[in-house]
């Protein structure tokens, strides 16, 4: 048996196959039947004290919501103006009333170089929120996010969403 110190990196457990992994603090299912489901989640969310600084993962299929998602919470948050997809751009900046924001689209992503010409590791450490579309696209260079949400799309248009939380600050953002 391995030492916890030889176990545990950069907040990630390693199992015994050797894959590196967050802990899980929490899960929610939900099913969000149609995109006003999706809003009332996102506006939810923004009151939450928690998410001023939070890393939101968000992982789906093409189409499975996760912009729509990421339009919902930062126009709760009180963004104006348009709201675009960062998939050429890769990272979208906001400034909020109240905090900062960064949207990523890391589907275009094949370049670890980008990481840091574009200064993406600076952003991740410092305060504010961020919230990342296609996180597996970048592997190992993203620190383990707060909530992971996985967005399938049902039989009936309808989306299933599973919220995991891998910090304390992830938990308290489940609903």
């Amino acid at each position: 048996m391995r030492p916890l110190a030889d176990v545990v990196q950069q907040g990630r457990m390693i199992d015994d196959l050797g894959l590196m992994h967050s802990p899980i603090l929490g899960t929610r299912q939900l099913q969000w039947r149609d995109e006003d489901d999706c809003a009332a989640f996102a506006r939810a969310l923004a009151v939450r004290p928690e998410i001023r600084n939070a890393f939101i993962e968000l992982r789906g299929a093409l189409g499975a919501g996760k912009t729509t998602f990421v339009r919902h919470l930062l126009r709760a948050l009180g963004a104006t103006g348009r709201i675009k997809s960062p998939t050429y751009a890769v990272m979208e900046p906001y400034e909020l009333p109240s905090l900062q924001a960064w949207h990523f689209d890391f589907y275009r992503f094949d370049d670890p170089r980008e990481w840091e010409d574009a200064g993406l590791r600076d952003i991740f450490a410092g305060p504010g929120l961020k919230l990342a579309e296609w996180p597996e696209q970048v592997g190992d260079l993203l620190p383990a996010p707060d909530l992971r949400m996985e967005l399938l799309v049902g039989d009936r248009d309808e989306r299933h969403v599973t919220l995991t939380a891998l910090t304390p600050a992830g938990a308290a953002l489940l609903p």
